[in-house]
């Protein structure tokens, strides 16, 4: 049975040579706007044909280098430095951008455990829905940035997927290694499960992902690699002219067994190592100090395995299930 087509609109022409600046209106009956819409804003640049990048930000609401990063290239992208095409959406989740939080404040929805979504659906699994029926067709890389958002913090890394078809995972680890971020991430996702990463990929497009810090806010140097980052894909693409922007990068791999460090008690953290420093298996990692009472030894966390730490925990406080740490392997040249 064929999908009902999507009832979002695009105020600007996805497919006309020249910059053009716009939304994406999606129609939403609220108490406050009885006739009101969402809109997700859009850039477009176009110079004749070629290849068509998708570069998305803002699929959570509280990680903010991707929106930077392509704000900025909205504003500063010229249709005569291209050949081709790009499609900009800084906000891809607009509602939960204006709301400061991972998931839509709207219904409750995370858009990147969404996919493919339903046009028929809630708010996040319209959006969705248009990402992946209408946008990601027309693209030939998809650039989808990520950080750690309120409750992660991460070393910064661009990051291409395990796949089955080796020709397809090469051509996402080029443009990985294009990004030219500190580090260089080969995964395995712990839940894959609507992912637009995965969308995206079931549909053979070159796709990378990142993850550039966390915390809930941005830096000066994390908005830089994530800027530098962006044109470098485009440059890979060959849609933009000129030479990679390039600077050291590591390659790290959290396909092993052991990488993600779960708490099994609530409580106050304390780190025994920081991001980017190496553990060796069976050091201690954090310890969790209780909150309800003095005098009691804290939980201490060891490493499961040796390797690099990319990820841990931003809060202080720690839920039972939380993802405490994520250690990568570095990969020899």
């Amino acid at each position: 049975m064929s999908l009902p087509p999507s009832p979002i609109v695009p105020t600007i022409p996805l497919d006309a040579d020249g910059k053009h600046h716009g939304h994406l209106r999606l129609p939403y009956s609220r108490n406050d706007s009885a006739w009101g819409s969402i809109m997700i804003p859009i850039t477009v640049v176009k110079n004749g044909d070629g290849p068509t990048a998708l570069l998305t930000g803002g699929n959570h609401g509280d990680e903010y280098e991707g929106p930077i990063a392509l704000q900025a290239l909205a504003h500063e992208l010229a249709p005569e430095e291209i050949t081709g095409r790009v499609i900009i959406a800084p906000f891809m989740n607009h509602p939960a951008v204006m709301a400061g939080t991972r998931v839509s404040p709207l219904d409750g929805v995370n858009l990147n455990r969404a996919f493919p979504g339903k046009p028929d659906g809630s708010v996040t699994q319209k959006i969705a829905d248009y990402f992946i029926r209408t946008l990601v067709p027309m693209a030939d890389i998809v650039l989808d940035f990520h950080s750690g958002g309120k409750t992660l913090d991460f070393v910064p890394f661009a990051a291409a997927h395990v796949l089955d078809d080796p020709e397809h995972q090469a051509r996402c680890v080029a443009a990985m290694e294009a990004f030219n971020a500190p580090y260089a991430m080969t995964l395995r996702e712990i839940d894959a499960v609507g992912m637009f990463d995965t969308a995206v990929e079931d549909l053979g497009k070159t796709f990378i992902s990142t993850e550039i810090y966390g915390g809930g806010t941005a830096s000066a140097r994390s908005a830089r690699i994530a800027r530098k980052g962006a044109r470098n894909v485009l440059k890979h693409a060959g849609i933009l002219a000129g030479a990679l922007e390039t600077g050291p990068s590591t390659a790290i791999d959290t396909t092993a067994a052991g990488c993600f460090h779960f708490a099994e008690t609530t409580g106050m953290m304390e780190p025994l190592v920081d991001l980017g420093e190496m553990v060796e298996e069976g050091a201690p990692l954090l310890n969790i100090w209780p909150t309800t009472l003095t005098g009691k030894a804290p939980l201490t966390v060891p490493a499961n395995r040796s390797g690099l730490l990319a990820g841990r925990h931003f809060p202080g406080l720690v839920q039972m299930g939380d993802c405490l740490a994520v250690i990568a392997s570095i990969v020899a040249d």
